[in-house]
């Protein structure tokens, strides 16, 4: 570890739970620990949502095809997913993370930045800190680890807590932050995916610190703003500010299916089914929406998107459901697709945002909506479905439901 020389001007915290979903599977099941666990369908068709440690050595990792997977890892173990659990859990550990500071920027269901600034007296230097939150945790939820980065900016502190990961404690000092990045290559820098690394390493910039050295006029004639942003972060300079108490930024659910389809009222059907799924999370967290988007992918894996903004917030599946249809025909993509999702975006507190219409036919409908949440939660979801759905294609079939707040990052 680095230590600080002097007091800090800023400390912030990245928590990230290690192999979340894998890690609860295997701490609920003592026979799956230390065996290579795949989160995911078991159908080839789907994808990896997590892959325990025992299982990456294989070069087995989130978001590859679970085919791929079990070729290349022939004896794991495949667990289908358990969403409730893992937000059960979820709500456990950001109770924790609470307890630590009163600004807790949730990122996903396993991951949060907290504001730790003065907290010295409470908790100690921010060793200590790390040391007493990663303990916290563990205790909290029998046995569940965690990686823990310190520094006195976001992108320090998330690139510290994935540097020792799994069970790692990375704290790294203001006045050592650019030496630290600088051997790091290019693809850590925040926002830098596979396209974006090639550009770089086109332009002889292999590592963050060859960012650091580039001329900022040059990075932003080849890269526009997003050059200017690189050499920034390079700099180890990041202002955002930790947002406390802010609810999710989006709530989606989407589905990798057992066929592929192309017809348009089978692709209905999956959208009519997650809005259905987004509206009953909405008014649950008691959130409007003030955007939809839709997702597709291809057989081959081209991920298409359609996003627009809403004339009035809203948690009414119907409504949500209307605008997913209208984006689906702005697709002139034939098909087939493999993959259905849509997503709610820019979500607020119903007391933050809006006075919900109280009368009319959107309150007629949520009111209807609400009545059959409170039916799926006493009977389970199927008990109650539409009459015009009976007249819809009956063979879509659907793996396990990938329903996220925000935004997923690696585990």
């Amino acid at each position: 570890m680095i230590r600080p020389e002097r007091a800090w001007p800023r400390i912030v915290a990245h928590a990230d739970m290690d192999a979340f979903y894998a890690a609860i599977e295997q701490l609920d099941d003592p026979a799956l620990r230390g065996r290579p666990v795949l989160v995911g369908p078991r159908s080839g068709r789907g994808v990896v949502l997590t892959a325990s440690y025992e299982a990456r050595p294989y070069g087995v990792g989130s978001a590859m095809p679970m085919a791929k997977a079990r070729r290349l890892c022939p004896d794991a173990v495949i667990v289908p997913p358990r969403f409730d659990r893992y937000q059960e859990v979820s709500r456990t550990i950001m109770g924790v993370f609470a307890g630590f500071s009163p600004e807790v920027e949730a990122i996903s269901l396993d991951e949060a930045f907290l504001d730790m600034t003065g907290a010295e007296q409470l908790f100690g230097d921010p060793q200590s800190m790390g040391r007493r939150l990663k303990e916290a945790v563990r205790e909290a939820t029998g046995g569940l680890t965690a990686s823990v980065g310190l520094s006195t900016t976001k992108y320090v502190a998330k690139v510290a807590s994935a540097w020792r990961k799994p069970n790692g404690l990375t704290v790294v000092p203001p006045e050592s932050a650019k030496a630290w990045l600088a051997p790091l290559p290019v693809s850590w820098l925040w926002g830098v995916g596979p396209k974006t690394e090639l550009r770089l390493h086109q332009l002889g910039l292999k590592t963050i610190g060859d960012v650091a050295c580039a001329d900022p006029q040059f990075l932003a004639a080849r890269l526009g703003n997003a050059g200017l942003h690189f050499h920034a972060l390079a700099y180890a300079e990041d202002p955002r500010e930790v947002v406390g108490r802010r609810g999710s930024k989006s709530i989606g659910s989407e589905r990798t299916l057992d066929k592929d389809v192309r017809g348009k009222a089978e692709i209905e059907l999956c959208l009519r089914r997650s809005a259905d799924v987004i509206g009953r999370r909405l008014r649950q967290k008691r959130y409007v929406a003030s955007g939809v988007g839709i997702k597709l992918k291809t057989a081959d894996f081209r991920l298409l998107t359609r996003q627009r903004r809403l004339r009035e917030p809203t948690d009414i599946a119907d409504s949500l459901y209307a605008v997913g249809v209208d984006l689906l025909a702005e697709f002139h993509e034939p098909g087939p697709f493999r993959l259905v999702g849509m997503v709610a975006y820019d979500l607020a507190g119903v007391e933050d945002r809006v006075q919900l219409n109280l009368f009319g036919t959107s309150a007629r409908q949520r009111n209807l909506e609400a009545a059959i949440d409170t039916l799926a939660e006493r009977f389970g979801a199927g008990v109650v479905y539409r009459a015009n759905d009976r007249m819809r294609p009956r063979e879509v079939g659907q793996g396990p439901n990938l329903d996220f707040l925000e935004d997923r990052t690696p585990d």
